[in-house]
């Protein structure tokens, strides 16, 4: 074990597996380095001392404590434990909880079988439920699923129940936000040092924010709910050091892309990804939501950046509760480091039909495709938007296939209509999409990133090719 090294040095951390992984232009055969770490005993005499003749005191220091990763440090807070290791099985008190459309109902309807009809949930303030999947539709059981949300908030006095009633215009519903993980970070649920769960797989986007967040199912969100904790086995952490200024073409979504087709789609299946380096601490809050949102794409039990100053400054006028920013320890055990000089990195994309069939976007530049479509957790937030408007007023061309725009928010088609363009004259996003021949930016929600009823806006309901 890493951990049993003796003499650490204090300023590296201590890794079972160290990878390098440096690239001219696209790694297919990048090369791995991996140093294993092996327990040094001399067995060279050096002094012996007589034992003092004084009455020995106890001692005052405790136990020997060895070095944590930031998400060991998180669960061990959140468990009230000194110590953790990965493996390591302990109830965690969780300080957000949130639950959406999809599979709210299936939630609150295991929590009144197991609590009682009559029962009320641990905390109605760390309750956070937020319709988003199959908002915009005639479909009755989708509606269905946002009143029983709605009852169920009513019943409880949820507080932060973001709902809608009004589906012919979102903006008429001003509690209305649209997609959970960008809403949740919007409205100031997200917070250093926390422990956050969702009935969602992306909840990981949350990571972003120096936290502990992953996606839970039905059965144990019920159990949160009734008792607002949760039984999490400690995660290992995979290390990702990313240096090197980033060029201006690359987007987040190119570094993550990157990192799963090193690692695979089962790379990091229950493990936690750690993102440091100065490429990382370069980034907006934005776009390190959109590194973490794709650790489940590897297998990931969560992704975490460690909170910084742009994390401070984000939050600021957002939340008004006290947070504790936790770091990894400089002695910390990773299971594996991966180096990356994105410096060299060339834009990516993930082609069918999985996200670590990696390939450079210029070698598909000859692949035809029948639509465009810009949104979802992933792809939806304003900075995304951005960079597709700069694309289209550097080309000046219009689009020759239909290209659907789907802000992640609220406030994020207000940013559409609002924000200008830098370098663009005073434009804002939605002249530019305009001018392009691009669809009208959508009401925010999930869009057809989850499919959903057939009368799901830019839905597919015929096999077609997509760029994402």
């Amino acid at each position: 074990m890493a951990s049993s090294l003796a003499s650490p040095s204090p300023t590296s951390s201590f890794i079972r597996n160290k990878k390098d992984l440096g690239f001219s232009a696209f790694p297919s055969t990048s090369q791995i380095a991996i140093q294993k770490c092996k327990k040094q005993v001399s067995k060279k005499i050096v002094s012996v001392m007589a034992p003092q003749q004084s009455e020995r005191k106890p001692a005052t220091t405790g136990s020997v404590k060895t070095g944590m990763t930031m998400t060991e440090k998180i669960l061990a807070k959140a468990s009230e434990k000194p110590q953790l290791s990965p493996g390591d099985n302990v109830w965690v008190n969780v300080d957000i909880l949130m639950t959406h459309d999809v599979c709210g109902p299936g939630s609150i309807g295991i929590f009144k079988k197991e609590f009682g009809q009559n029962a009320k949930v641990w905390d109605r303030e760390k309750i956070v439920i937020i319709p988003d999947h199959y908002i915009f539709t005639s479909d009755e059981r989708a509606n269905r699923n946002v009143d029983i949300l709605r009852d169920f908030c009513t019943e409880q006095n949820i507080k932060y129940f973001y709902d809608i009633k009004d589906l012919s215009n979102f903006k008429a519903n001003p509690d209305y936000k649209g997609v959970c993980h960008v809403a949740l970070a919007q409205e100031g649920h997200c917070r250093p040092g926390e422990v956050l769960l969702g009935t969602d797989s992306h909840t990981c986007t949350a990571g972003a924010f120096g936290q502990f967040a992953t996606g839970i199912g039905n059965t144990d969100a019920g159990f949160v709910l009734g008792t607002g904790k949760l039984l999490l086995k400690v995660p290992p952490t995979l290390r990702f050091v990313m240096d090197g200024e980033m060029p201006p073409y690359l987007l987040a979504k190119d570094l993550i892309l990157q990192i799963i087709g090193e690692i695979s789609v089962a790379g990091a299946t229950y493990k936690a990804m750690e993102f440091v380096g100065t490429t990382v601490e370069s980034l907006n809050m934005e776009e390190r939501m959109t590194l973490c949102n794709m650790v489940v794409e590897a297998g990931g039990k969560n992704g975490v950046v460690p909170a910084d100053s742009t994390t401070f400054k984000y939050l600021e006028g957002k939340t008004s509760l006290p947070y504790e920013p936790v770091y990894s320890d400089a002695q910390a055990s990773y299971l594996s480091e991966y180096r990356f000089d994105i410096s060299k990195l060339e834009p990516l994309v993930a082609k069918p039909h999985s996200p670590d069939n990696r390939a450079l976007a210029r070698e598909c530049k000859d692949v035809k495709i029948d639509r465009v479509y810009i949104g979802s957790c992933t792809g939806g937030k304003t900075e995304d938007f951005l960079v597709a408007a700069k694309v289209f007023l550097a080309s000046g061309k219009k689009v020759k296939v239909p290209t659907f725009l789907v802000p992640a928010t609220q406030k994020v088609w207000l940013d559409l209509y609002t924000l200008p363009v830098p370098g663009s004259g005073g434009k804002t996003c939605s002249q530019i999409f305009e001018e392009a021949g691009c669809d009208t930016p959508a009401s925010p929600s999930c869009g057809a990133c989850l499919g959903g009823p057939k009368d799901t806006y830019a839905r597919m309901n015929e096999p077609k090719v997509i760029s994402f």
